[in-house]
């Protein structure tokens, strides 16, 4: 194997010189410059990351800032599983990676939390753009202080992450209208169920709902979509009420489309004369959704594949702050449609673990 040492034995040139050609330092002429390069193209010389970033001593710090979890809402838990995961196979690279949890429903918690994160003084950011105001206050402050920063799960337009790592959104919509319509007469209607918290602020959430709405205009199905939005969907008889007086008053209703990732909560406050003639569709494989569908009250998942997420954020930093480039400026996650004869093959210990 060729080396450093070989490069600029072969070049006339001191190893201290290669080396600043092959990381871009400067303080090398353009013809000398040019020379090794030629020579390290003509080796089909790459540098190791792992033993590049041990020799020159970098320390890299990526913060993440993501929301909290708990019993009744375990979707993030997969991420930060999956963050945890690349945390120990990116420590060689000599990155540390630091976890910042907010919550959800709170935009001060989220801002709070972010000012925590900066005290971290973190190389790089990745963050969960949970509120937009928010978010354009946080990004303008990661790039007055040049900080780069990564999007993940909620893919906002118009700021300048260098990367999205998720799944798109729309498609997964769609995906679910077509879906809907394995099991539906001809003319069905369909309603759509909202909370408080993802009609007014979730990108993920409005592209899923746009997605599904124009799979039926851009195939011309014969069918109505109406949106039914739940104040206060943690409130079980609330959501009872709501949700079973909506059908008895509306039995046209042939199926029922969840854009967030707790169907469990509406399969599980419908009365069983609804369940028996409704189609189900919601998003991710928590333990509850993968109950619901094993039992039939859901009829189909789609999974955003969350551990992956968090992972794959992880790394797609870590290649950027050792080799200075992004692969892509948007990782989509592949959208797996899950069934109850086929969870158990895509079921990890994602929710269990830590």
């Amino acid at each position: 194997m060729i080396t450093i040492k070989d490069i600029a034995r072969e070049a006339n040139v001191s190893e201290g010189t290669v080396d600043r050609v092959i990381h871009n330092r400067g303080g090398v002429s353009k013809k000398t410059a040019t020379k090794v390069q030629q020579i390290l193209a003509h080796h089909n010389f790459t540098v190791n990351p792992v033993a590049s970033a041990l020799a020159t001593k970098n320390k890299y710090t990526i913060a993440v800032l993501i929301p909290e979890h708990n019993q009744q809402d375990l979707f993030w838990k997969s991420p930060y599983l999956g963050i945890l995961k690349a945390t120990s196979d990116v420590k060689n690279l000599g990155i540390q990676v630091d976890t910042f949890k907010f919550n959800q429903y709170d935009a001060s918690s989220y801002s709070k939390t972010f000012r925590l994160l900066l005290e971290s003084k973190p190389t790089t950011v990745i963050l969960v753009p949970n509120f937009f105001k928010e978010t354009t206050d946080i990004v303008n402050k990661l790039e007055d202080l040049k900080i780069p920063y990564l999007f993940l799960n909620v893919d906002i337009k118009g700021f300048n992450n260098i990367s999205f790592v998720g799944q798109d959104s729309y498609t997964a919509g769609y995906i679910s209208g077509k879906l809907m319509c394995f099991n539906t007469p001809k003319y069905s209607e369909f309603l759509i169920i909202q909370s408080k918290e993802n009609f007014t602020r979730n990108n993920a959430v409005s592209d899923r709902v746009e997605g599904f709405k124009n799979y039926f205009i851009k195939n011309k199905i014969d069918s109505k979509t109406t949106v039914l939005k739940i104040e206060n969907i943690d409130d079980t008889e609330h959501r009872k009420e709501i949700i079973n007086s909506y059908l008895e008053t509306h039995p046209e209703i042939k199926g029922i489309f969840v854009p967030f990732s707790r169907v469990y909560m509406i399969a599980n406050c419908l009365n069983s004369k609804n369940l028996d003639k409704i189609e189900l569709i919601g998003f991710d494989n928590t333990p509850q959704n993968i109950d619901c569908l094993l039992n039939d009250s859901v009829s189909f998942l789609i999974s955003q594949k969350p551990f992956d997420q968090g992972y794959e954020a992880v790394k797609l930093l870590s290649d950027f702050l050792i080799q200075k480039k992004v692969s892509n400026d948007k990782f989509y996650l592949p959208i797996d449609i899950l069934i109850k004869e086929n969870v158990i093959y895509n079921r990890k210990n994602e929710f269990t673990e830590a």
